[in-house]
């Protein structure tokens, strides 16, 4: 059921987004900024041989070289200085937070707001210096492992270290200003824009092997039918709700008694959003790309990885799987819904669930409901993650085409409209606030201000 707020920013004249100042810089100051990283991806790690990475992914583009390549933008297929993505960012989010929640000095230094916020921020940003330094290193002896460098040695490691971790870092800063200062998320929007990149190529290679016999018509039609299910069914679970009924009662404030209300507290189906997904995914894609890049098929752990954690293989998805479900529990109850936030949120307000006591006891209820709706949640997130690749494999689609990928440019598109509307709404709303102020200072039309007759002593 669509809310009152959102029938009144669907309704509302798109005529106002030439009046909503603030929210056309956000717009460009967003773009400006996509416009750089995709700009990014073009120019080259220094001492690359150019014909010999293309060999190389050529080679591994079915796999899970598209698959990477397809979350970078591209960059890595090039091998461009944003080759390692946000990635590491990512990474390191994912470790500051499960320390959050196990050790107590940061637990203890999460609840101090703003001053907190920061020091965590800091935190994850070294985690995220860290991680892109071993990462690179570890890519940069993969190429020469796998004859890529032009000029092997410890100058070519050490100029792409720098050039990898800085470009890491320059993504992460632009996801942050994004945050701030544009609209919608940085980080999300960068992935978003990394993955739309890909598509057009990846479209007319799906053509171009029709054309070719590789593939059947009818595998043509029913990959185009499963993916426009697929969007319709993301759409779908992204916006419903599960409703808990909250009642307030009747207050007095002075000499004036209102009456008691009652509302609805929205739990979505999927409170974590697309985080688990793309949390899952990085985790998987690390160990694997080395693998990928080092070029040594005898080593047997290279070799293991290489045949089992490879897309669409039943260890890949069975892990995938189980860090989906994972994330999507310890991201819901660690950041987007708190039960007990909000039930000392709904006390301060003197709001109740009707037969549950406010308190410790509405934190309870709060976490069995969705506890159970997330049950719900993390499997529509596995399902949609996981059965493209099954059928991508059972049908060999000579391209990587991955559920992940449709739920990133789904959900990120979805808030990113919400966004806008709630810009226009806030603009409406002030517009409505003028109004009000000029016409309570007396300056409506057609009511001239009385004159007083002067006073005669």
């Amino acid at each position: 059921m669509v809310s009152a707020v959102e029938n009144m920013a669907a309704n509302s004249s798109w005529s106002a987004f030439g009046k909503a100042t603030d929210l056309r810089h956000r717009i460009l100051f967003t773009l400006g900024l996509l416009i750089v990283y995709r700009l990014g991806t073009f120019i080259p790690v220094p001492g690359i041989d150019g014909g010999a990475l293309r060999d190389f992914m050529e080679q591994a583009g079915q796999g899970i070289g598209g698959m990477v390549s397809m979350f970078t933008g591209g960059a890595l297929g090039r091998m461009g200085i944003f080759a390692l993505g946000i990635m590491p960012y990512i990474s390191a989010s994912i470790i500051v937070q499960l320390l959050t929640s196990m050790v107590p000095s940061l637990e203890q230094l999460k609840k101090e707001g703003e001053q907190g916020r920061k020091k965590i921020n800091q935190y994850t940003r070294w985690g995220t210096v860290a991680l892109a330094t071993v990462q690179s290193y570890g890519l940069a002896v993969s190429l020469e492992a796998g004859d890529i460098a032009a000029d092997p040695g410890m100058f070519f490691r050490l100029s792409c270290m720098i050039t990898l971790v800085g470009g890491t870092m320059f993504l992460m800063w632009l996801g942050e200003q994004i945050t701030a200062r544009g609209i919608g998320n940085g980080i999300s929007l960068i992935i978003f824009v990394g993955i739309i990149a890909e598509v057009p190529a990846a479209i007319a290679q799906f053509f171009a092997s029709g054309r070719s016999g590789a593939i059947s018509p009818a595998v043509i039609v029913g990959v185009l039918v499963m993916v426009v299910a697929t969007i319709m069914f993301v759409v779908f679970m992204e916006r419903a709700l599960r409703k808990i009924h909250i009642q307030y009662p009747r207050r007095q404030v002075g000499m004036k008694v209102y009456d008691g209300g009652s509302s609805h507290l929205p739990v979505k189906v999927n409170p974590s959003g697309v985080i688990p997904a793309i949390f899952a995914s990085s985790l998987l894609l690390l160990p694997v790309t080395i693998s990928t890049f080092s070029g040594n098929s005898t080593n047997p752990v290279m070799s293991w990885l290489l045949a089992n954690f490879g897309p669409g293989q039943p260890l890949y998805l069975l892990f995938f799987v189980v860090m989906i479900v994972f994330f999507a529990y310890f991201y819901t109850f660690n950041v987007a819904f708190k039960p007990d936030d909000v039930a000392d949120n709904l006390k301060n307000q003197n709001g109740f669930v009707p037969g549950i006591r406010p308190g410790k006891r509405t934190a309870e209820y709060l976490e069995y409901v969705v506890n159970r709706v997330l049950v719900l949640g993390s499997a529509y997130l596995a399902a949609v993650c996981i059965l493209p690749e099954i059928l991508r494999g059972q049908f060999a689609i000579p391209f990587y085409f991955g559920g992940t990928s449709v739920l990133i440019v789904v959900s990120v598109t979805m808030d990113t409209i919400q966004q806008v509307q709630s810009h226009l709404l806030a603009h409406q709303y002030e517009g409505l606030l003028e109004k009000s102020q000029l016409r309570g200072k007396g300056g409506g039309k057609g009511k001239p201000r009385k004159k007083r007759s002067p006073v005669r002593r």
